[in-house]
Parts: C-alpha cells; sequence; structure tokens
C-alpha cells in the first residue's frame, strides 16, 4: 500500500528498503512486486559415507584455490566438481566418478597428502570402495 500524501499535501518520500536473507533450506518465497519463484530442489546425499565424501570434496576444493594451478590440480579440481554435483543432485557418486577422483587425487598425491582435505577425501574413496 502506498501511503496517500501528508498533511501539507505533499508526498511522503520513498524511502529505501532492504532485505537480507541468511540461509534457507527447503523453502521458498518472494520479496516485493512482480516476482517469480522457482525452487529447486535436489536429493542430496543418499547415506553418511556420500555426505562425508561431500564434505571433505568441497574442503579440498576450498584449499586446492589457494594453490597455483596446474594441469594436474584443475584435473582433480574438475573431478571433484563432478563428484560434488552427483552426490547433490543424485544422493551419490557412481564407482566410477569415484574411480576417476580416485585416479586424480593418486596424480595430484604429493599436493593432497600433504593437506589434510586431501587425506580426508582419500579416506572417504577408501570406505566407499572397499580398499
Amino acid at each position: 500500500m502506498t501511503p496517500g500524501p501528508t498533511p501539507d499535501g505533499q508526498q511522503p518520500q520513498q524511502s529505501q528498503r532492504t532485505v537480507h536473507i541468511g540461509s534457507v533450506t527447503g523453502s521458498a518465497f518472494a520479496v516485493g512486486d512482480h516476482n517469480t519463484v522457482t525452487q529447486h530442489q535436489h536429493a542430496g546425499p543418499a547415506d553418511e559415507s556420500q555426505a562425508e565424501l561431500l564434505r571433505a570434496v568441497q574442503e579440498l576444493r576450498a584449499d586446492l584455490a589457494r594453490f597455483v594451478a596446474s594441469d594436474t590440480t584443475e584435473v582433480l579440481d574438475a573431478e571433484l566438481v563432478s563428484v560434488a554435483d552427483e552426490i547433490e543432485t543424485a544422493g551419490g557418486a557412481a564407482p566410477g566418478r569415484l574411480a576417476r577422483l580416485q585416479e586424480a587425487l593418486t596424480a595430484a598425491g604429493a599436493l593432497t597428502g600433504t593437506l589434510a582435505s586431501g587425506v580426508a577425501v582419500a579416506e572417504a574413496l577408501r570406505a566407499l570402495l572397499g580398499g
């Protein structure tokens, strides 16, 4: 509702309004006039081992971003993205995708073996692949 004129006949000055939204899960909403709401739902991790791998993958990606990119880190990052996407959309990464990530992790072993996040990804892969 737009406020009417003030007692002296002047139109009120429109104030700038700001809306801040933190984190929202499982909801969709719109603020303001003439908005469209689109809600995307993802499956999320199917079990705790996939959830643990997803957390470790996200941490390793954050750690890799601090290093100078190389062919090895770019291949590893691409595999990390693929695994994260598959877990988030399908609920779990397929064995073939996990094997490719394990190969990329092994190729980057000199770098990832020194990172706690790299070790966590390797452990989560061993738990899922049984090795």
